[in-house]
């Protein structure tokens, strides 16, 4: 079971991966600062569940965990500045590309900070039930 839910984070971070790189590469939605900061958390998960996968799910939860904490309160705080609940003045985005900039809206609620939100509460569920396994076993 703990493997399955290695693997399973392994493809969240690999599709956040790739849906981060497409909106920036393909669609030309510039980054700003707070998705860089995600960004810096999201890709190396790729290559820690990679490996977690085939030789450590307990190093793989401890390597991975305080990215996935970092990167969701850091979405959390995007998402809180998107909605306008946090000033803009309060950003950290001054210069250049805003971070409360709308790329995209779909079913009138789902931004980019907010596939990023979601990806990283489910990884954290899913690193807890990793762990909560490995602890009764």
């Amino acid at each position: 079971m703990n493997s399955k839910l290695i693997f399973i984070s392994w493809i969240i971070s690999f599709i956040a991966t790739l849906g981060s790189l497409f909106f920036s590469e393909v669609m030309e939605f510039p980054p700003c600062a707070l998705c860089w900061y995600q960004r810096i958390a999201m890709y190396p998960l790729v290559f820690i569940f990679a490996v977690g996968y085939f030789v450590g799910k307990r190093e793989s939860i401890l390597f991975s965990l305080p990215l996935v904490l970092t990167g969701w309160i850091i979405a959390l705080y995007h998402n809180l500045l998107h909605y306008e609940i946090v000033p803009e003045t309060a950003s950290p985005c001054r210069e250049g590309i805003s971070c409360s900039t709308v790329y995209i809206e779909w079913f009138g609620f789902i931004t980019i900070p907010m596939l990023s939100f979601f990806a990283f509460s489910i990884l954290g569920l899913l690193l807890f039930f990793t762990n909560r396994g490995m602890n009764e076993e």
